[in-house]
């Protein structure tokens, strides 16, 4: 059958929105009565520009932030020690600074001949210089110091200045007119340090902030959860040093399907090499912190039968879905223990988490005659003590999961398991209490609270696990065995915890208020952690869209925003009185009503199925600050498209899912770094809003763009724009998502 020209174009839109591919047409496609004069447009030079974060994360134990800065001009890097941590420490600030200004400090090793043992201040040799040097005649570089209070004159300096802390991992830090000095209690606390300097950087001038800061951890343990995949080196060498930053000390890696040489029959191919899982344990360390390997035993065993392997190992003989392993089967430890033992040989580690949850969650247990004979406790208490005993034999504690233990009938177990098992102690859901560290504890055992991603989990766990006297805490992730990228595109939620959880283990006793208003900034902050850019501004051109709005953000009566009256609207995302521009995160927008497009709503089904905006521009990078009116029924579906039409008649259409490139003003949960999170506060109603926004980068900044068009596909989430800036340069890497 022969289509008609316009059938193959609704075709191509079709098959664009579906696909998520881009095409091209003889004439644009978005055709609905753009006007041939231009939007009006606004240069600036500052479009877009990251600044440094306005508060240290985690907040210090104790700080004061006098008024200045100290420029990075008259500086000059001094290290005191010759620690690891020192070295990693000089690492990370350097690394920082280039991303950020484009530039490094010089860097000397200062060795003084007295340590603080001997009471002397000892001489100084400024002979061994690392990197750098200061010109003839130059005003001589204020010091930047990195030592430890091992150093008699460094612990001197913090003691005079009021900023003695001798808690392990803690640390002085002062930056002010006579230069910076961080001092830590031991090579730990120096690294932590460092961190906290990075999060003091300013830009007018290129410096730090002053400050006075005595600071140390309230957890002894504050461990992050990751996967090795196949997918690991694209996301763990961005997430470790993230980690680091936010002054995590150990990292428990999820190890179930690391190819071991022991076990080459069950193999998956979306599986980390040995290889891979031995460079993790190295980076891991590199970035002061501690891998503790993950190894999912006794249930969540899947693993082990992957390929079809291990049928006689089956717990349920019967089992479709096979989900643990027979206990009582001599071969069944032949395996485990060779895994456990690669496992110890690869990571060196102080502890291995045996797993050990849910275990009768999925089949019979027991299933077979002989097990049923002994009974599931007599198992269960069989299987940990010889897993702990093998890894004791080999210097090793043991980490288990406590659901199991601690609950109904295997509760006896509790005071017949051996003493030193540390158990992980999940829950997954805000409280004011969590009575189970202290039923743990009441056994004789330490423990670690394990939160995770919901509202006030990590913040409310941790107070409540300090005051029981948990060893620490755990803030776990759960994206699936292989869905390493899914915490840049699809689950970033779960990784955007990491840091409230960061902040919440190391110093848990920070005002709600303050905590409530962290919650709400960690989107941004993780995005800037993530995909750093420098802090240099980016010109470009403001659009105004008052020209083309089809709704106004308020709603005094039922005729604006979305025609539910002034308690749903978005009234707080307008400009202050008097002026039109609004700076969200580093964009600036000129926001003045929206540019809404059809949806299958009574109130909106009259609105235009698209909207076109003459433009006849320029630009590298089209950003759109943008959301939809309704949220979609799910993650992933096809919402429409914006269409950019160039001079010449060629397009580009740029299809929107939902939680992806645009999501609903009352959806604020950020899924995917595919978009920034530009702007997140509360409707009068309380309800929590956001609206994001998606970058465009121009294929073909050349040429100039005629007009860009907003799409909609008709269905509940119609997208919506707020505002539209051009940009002269892209803001963010080309690669977003690995």
């Amino acid at each position: 059958m022969k289509m008609k020209k316009g059938q193959v174009e609704a075709l191509l839109v079709w098959l664009a929105m579906m696909t998520g591919l881009a095409f091209s047409a003889g004439t644009s496609l978005a055709a609905a009565g753009g006007a041939s004069a231009p939007a009006p447009l606004t240069y600036v030079p500052a479009a877009y520009q990251m600044l440094p974060q306005p508060d240290v994360w985690p907040v210090p134990q104790r700080a004061v932030y006098p008024s200045g800065i100290l420029p990075l001009a008259s500086l000059r890097l001094e290290t005191v020690g010759n620690a690891p941590q020192i070295g990693y420490a000089v690492r990370d600030l350097q690394d920082e600074l280039k991303v950020r200004f484009g530039t490094t400090l010089p860097v000397f090793n200062v060795t003084r001949l007295a340590t603080a043992e001997s009471g002397a201040a000892g001489a100084v040799d400024l002979g061994r210089e690392e990197s750098g040097s200061t010109r003839p005649g130059a005003a001589k570089p204020l010091p930047l110091i990195i030592g430890t209070r091992a150093d008699a004159a460094l612990a001197a300096k913090a003691d005079a200045a009021g900023l003695k802390v001798t808690h392990p991992e803690g640390y002085a830090l002062h930056v002010g007119p006579d230069g910076a000095w961080i001092v830590g209690a031991d090579p730990q606390g120096a690294y932590w340090g460092v961190q906290t300097l990075r999060q003091l950087l300013a830009v007018d001038p290129a410096g730090f902030r002053y400050a006075d800061i005595a600071d140390w951890p309230a957890f002894p343990l504050r461990m992050a959860m990751i996967y090795l995949d196949a997918y690991s080196r694209g996301i763990n060498d961005r997430l470790i040093p993230i980690l680091a930053q936010y002054k995590f000390n150990t990292v428990l890696i999820m190890c179930d399907y690391v190819q071991w040489d022991s076990t080459p029959n069950i193999w998956n191919p979306q599986g980390a090499s040995k290889a891979e899982a031995r460079r993790v344990a190295e980076l891991i360390r590199s970035y002061g912190m501690e891998p503790v390997p993950l190894i999912e035993l006794l249930g969540h065993v899947q693993w082990m039968f992957y390929n079809g392997q291990n049928q006689d190992l089956y717990q349920d003989p019967e089992a479709s879905e096979p989900f643990a392993y027979d206990t009582l089967n001599p071969r069944t430890y032949a395996v485990v223990e060779a895994v456990l033992q690669e496992a110890v040989d690869v990571f060196k580690p102080r502890w291995v988490h045996i797993g050990h949850d849910e275990v009768r969650n999925v089949n019979r247990f027991p299933a077979r005659p002989n097990g049923k004979a002994l009974g599931f406790e007599r198992l269960f208490y069989d299987d940990v003590v010889r897993l702990h005993d093998f890894l004791k034999s080999r210097g090793v504690a043991t980490m288990m999961w406590q659901d199991v233990v601690f609950s109904g009938a295997t509760l006896p177990l509790a005071r017949e398991l051996p003493k030193d098992i540390v158990f992980t102690d999940w829950h997954y859901t805000a409280a004011e209490d969590y009575p189970s560290i202290r039923q743990i504890r009441s056994y004789g055992f330490q423990v670690v609270g394990a939160s995770w991603d919901g509202e006030d989990n990590p913040e409310t766990f941790a107070r409540s696990a300090l005051r029981d006297g948990a060893l620490g805490m755990l803030q776990t992730r759960w994206t699936g065995y292989f869905g390493n990228p899914s915490i840049v595109d699809g689950q970033a939620q779960q990784a955007i915890a990491y840091l409230r959880a960061g902040a919440a283990f190391w110093n848990p006793d920070v005002a709600r208020a303050r905590e409530e208003a962290m919650a709400v900034s960690a989107p941004a902050r993780y995005y800037d952690a993530w995909l750093p850019t420098p802090y240099r501004p980016i010109p470009g051109r403001l659009v105004n869209l008052s020209g083309y709005a089809t709704r106004s953000l308020v709603d005094p009566g039922d005729s604006g925003w979305i025609g539910k009256g002034p308690d749903y609207d978005l009234s707080g995302l307008m400009p202050p009185r008097g002026t039109t521009t609004v700076r969200l995160g580093p964009y600036l927008f000129h926001i003045s009503g929206a540019v809404m497009t059809r949806a299958d709503r009574g109130v909106a089904r009259s609105l235009p199925a698209r909207v076109t905006i003459p433009l006849h521009a320029k630009a590298a990078a089209l950003a759109a600050l943008n959301t939809t009116a309704w949220a979609a029924p799910a993650d992933g579906m096809p919402v429409g498209r914006y269409v950019l039409t160039y001079a010449g008649g060629s397009t580009l259409a740029v299809p929107l899912t939902y939680q992806r490139q645009i999501a609903a003003w009352t959806d604020p949960v950020l899924k995917s770094l595919v978009r920034y999170p530009a702007w997140r506060g509360t409707a009068r109603s309380g309800l929590p809003v956001g609206a994001d926004v998606f970058v465009i980068r121009n294929p073909h900044p050349e040429e100039e763009i005629a007009s860009f068009t907003v799409e909609s596909a008709g269905n509940d989430a119609n997208p919506t724009m707020l505002g539209l800036t051009l940009l002269d340069a892209a803001p963010v890497p080309k690669e977003v998502t690995p």
